[in-house]
C-alpha cells in the first residue's frame, strides 16, 4: 500500500507546527530517512485570531483555512491535520468548503483518554478561552463518559497568558516561570478530583509535559502526531503511558 500524504495546515502558531512536525519524526518508527512519511505543510500566521473570532471580537479563520487546505490538495496531500486546538471550533463549517479530509484532534485525544488503562473519568483541562466556552473537549469526552473540570477564573487567565507568552516566543526564564504557573494550575485541578490533566492548546505542550505532574498527561499535540501516522500507513513507535511522573 502506498503512504498517503499528511498535509500540515500549521502558523497557528509557528511555533506549535515546528514541535508537532518535530513530533511527527520522533513518533515514527524509522530507521532511515526512506521509513518517514511525506509531508506537506502549510504555514500561514496570518489566519485571524481562533479565539477572538469565536468570542465574536474578530474576523472568521474559515476562508484563509479553507484556502490553506486547498493549496495541500494540490500540493499533493490526501488530508490535512490542524496543530492548533482553537481552529477546531470551526471544523464543522471548514470541512464543508474543502475536497479532503481532515483528522480532528480532538477525537486523537478522546481515543487516548478512553483506552488510558487507568480507567480516568475526569480530566482538567488547560485550553485558550475560546476553546473552553466553545465547549469542544467538553462535548467530546462526555461521549466517552469523561468529566471535563476547568480552571477557575484566576487560573484561567493564568493558562490564556501562557498561551500568549509562548506565542510571543518568551524567552526560557519566563517559560520556566510558566511552567510553574501551569503546574500550580494543574495541580490544583487534581486536588479537585482531575485523575488526568490535557493539554488543550498547542503552545500549551512547548512549556508542560508528562514529567512535570504525578497522573496522565494528555499532550494533544503528540496524540494528533500518532493518528497522522497511523492515517497514513505508517507505524508509530510504541507509545510511553502518558503518566510518567514528577519527581519533588
Amino acid at each position: 500500500m502506498t503512504d498517503k500524504v499528511i498535509g500540515v495546515l500549521g502558523g497557528m502558531g509557528p511555533e506549535a507546527t515546528i514541535a508537532f512536525y518535530s513530533r511527527l519524526v520522533s513518533q515514527t518508527a524509522a530507521t532511515r530517512d526512506q521509513d518517514h512519511l511525506h509531508v506537506i505543510i502549510e504555514s500561514n500566521p496570518r489566519v485571524p485570531d481562533r479565539t477572538a473570532a469565536a468570542l465574536g471580537e474578530g474576523p472568521s479563520p474559515v476562508p484563509l483555512l479553507a484556502r490553506g487546505v486547498d493549496a495541500l490538495q494540490r500540493a499533493g496531500a490526501d488530508f490535512v491535520v490542524i496543530p492548533c486546538v482553537s481552529a477546531h471550533i470551526f471544523l464543522e463549517e471548514l470541512r464543508g468548503r474543502i475536497g479532503i479530509p481532515v483528522i480532528s484532534i480532538l477525537d486523537a485525544l478522546a481515543d487516548q483518554v478512553r483506552d488510558d488503562p487507568g480507567g480516568i473519568r475526569r480530566v482538567g483541562l488547560l485550553a485558550t478561552e475560546g476553546t473552553v466556552k466553545a465547549g469542544l473537549f467538553q462535548r467530546r469526552l462526555a461521549e466517552i463518559g469523561v468529566e471535563v473540570m476547568l480552571p477557575g477564573p484566576e487560573d484561567q487567565a493564568l493558562v490564556v497568558s501562557a498561551i500568549y507568552a509562548v506565542k510571543a516566543a518568551a524567552p526560557e526564564a519566563h517559560r520556566r516561570k510558566i511552567n510553574a504557573e501551569l503546574r500550580a494550575v494543574s495541580q490544583r485541578l487534581i486536588d479537585a478530583g482531575a485523575e488526568g490533566i490535557v493539554l488543550g492548546c498547542t503552545e500549551i505542550p512547548l512549556v508542560i509535559g508528562p514529567a512535570d505532574l504525578n497522573v496522565p498527561v494528555f499532550d494533544s499535540l503528540s496524540l494528533l502526531a500518532r493518528a497522522a501516522i497511523r492515517a497514513a500507513g505508517g507505524t508509530p513507535v510504541v507509545f510511553e503511558s502518558p503518566k510518567q511522573g514528577r519527581s519533588e
